[in-house]
């Protein structure tokens, strides 16, 4: 096979991998997109119910009016602690527990608000009247669970937030008062100007003027007579180097004439 084959080959291949690369960034796309559609659509929706059972709740009396206010607590306290739920467990991995409590609470969640829509559209007002208690009940519990979860949650992060100002506050504390403390910072050229000065005094106290002045209140004659016992008893100083006379002597050896002068 020439490399002209080769040239082909490889081409083709390449173009058949972006295709295949578009291909999947295009698939990719259409599905982000999609699921943003649904999301705004499904938001759209969401709104425009908890308006209606708001009107409903304040515009209708009787059942019709428990039956919305009811659903509206049950989706305002849902809603809530979804979204504490959903926001924290992005920054503290222990609410992943909570999260799962949460999706079981919310099918009882959903459950309930689907019969309490459809006793929404029952005629026999009466026998729907006497179901509100009960439905009042499952509506607490729900709720109160909601509650507990979205709060304890909340305080969690409360707490977390209270140690880490503390901790930050201890710091800033320690650091304030190492900034203050001005005793401890010394200018280098102070110290250096310091040491200078000490030298100075030593030089001072053992150089000519140090030992005149200890010698200078002593007599004239107690010094002579202290400077004369301090020579004798001084050893005597060691001979000069003469080769001639640390040269050893033996008995075979002539005494060395001395040199005449004529």
């Amino acid at each position: 096979m020439d490399a002209g084959a080769l040239i082909i080959m490889f081409a083709l291949v390449m173009l058949f991998a972006f295709l295949g690369l578009g291909a999947w960034a295009t698939v990719k796309a259409v599905g982000a997109a999609k699921r943003g559609v649904d999301r705004t659509i499904t938001q759209a929706k969401r709104t425009v119910e908890d308006t209606a059972l708001k009107a409903k709740s304040l515009g209708q009396v009787g059942v019709g009016g428990s039956l919305a206010q009811l659903r509206l607590d049950l989706r305002t306290s849902m809603r809530a602690t979804q979204e504490a739920l959903t926001e924290g467990a992005r920054t503290d991995a222990s609410l992943k527990e909570s999260l799962a409590l949460f999706e079981r609470l919310s099918a009882h969640g959903h459950e309930l608000d689907d019969e309490l829509k459809r006793l929404e559209q029952e005629p026999d007002r009466a026998r729907v009247a006497r179901a509100l208690p009960d439905l009042r009940e499952r509506v607490a519990k729900i709720t109160q669970g909601a509650e507990s979860l979205r709060w304890a949650a909340r305080d969690r992060a409360r707490r977390f937030a209270d140690d880490d100002l503390s901790t930050l506050s201890t710091q800033i504390e320690a650091e304030s008062d190492a900034l203050r403390d001005w005793a401890s910072r010394r200018d280098p050229l102070d110290d250096l100007a310091a040491a200078a000065a000490a030298w100075d005094a030593g030089e001072g106290a053992s150089g000519p003027s140090g030992a005149g002045s200890g010698t200078s209140g002593t007599a004239p004659g107690a010094g002579a007579g202290q400077d004369a016992r301090e020579r004798q008893q001084a050893p005597s100083p060691a001979p000069a180097l003469n080769p001639a006379a640390q040269a050893p002597q033996y008995p075979w050896q002539k005494n060395a004439r001395p040199e005449t002068t004529t």
